[in-house]
């Protein structure tokens, strides 16, 4: 089955063809919780990230709850010299979140920096290497 998710939502300014790397910064953001070690995941998830793939720039967020909320990621982004920012969910399902939340969030951390571009990726959603974690998951409980 095909992914029938948009592949972003714009938030701010445009988008060159020749992006470079250092110019962007990515924040990877949860919903947020009151219990710290759910909290831990995203910000493990976004060193893990950084130290796997070539951005420099990488910073954990939380809808709520809990910081760096998304204006602080953004704002550290842009102290770090980000031009571009792309705004990832780390949610399985377009939701609330995804369709109207994190947007509203992402525009609003965007206006205080006019300078920047900003997007929205779409969430995990369906893809394939997520049936390989589905079956790693059911194997290591067996």
């Amino acid at each position: 089955m095909t992914d029938p998710l948009p592949q972003r939502i714009d938030i701010q300014g445009d988008w060159p063809v020749d992006l470079v790397t250092t110019d962007i910064g990515i924040i990877i953001i949860d919903h947020g919780s009151r219990r710290e070690e759910s909290n831990q995941y995203v910000i493990t998830v976004a060193q893990n990230f950084k130290e796997s793939e070539d951005y420099e720039i990488v910073e954990p967020a939380h809808m709520e709850l809990a910081q760096p909320d998304l204006a602080a990621a953004y704002d550290n982004c842009v102290s770090h010299g980000a031009k571009y920012i792309i705004v990832h969910p780390y949610f399985l399902a377009p939701g609330r979140h995804w369709h109207e939340h994190i947007p509203a969030l992402a525009s609003a951390a965007a206006a205080n920096h006019p300078q920047t571009c900003c997007v929205v990726t779409a969430p995990l959603g369906i893809h394939n290497d997520m049936l390989q974690i589905i079956a790693d998951r059911i194997e290591q409980s067996m």
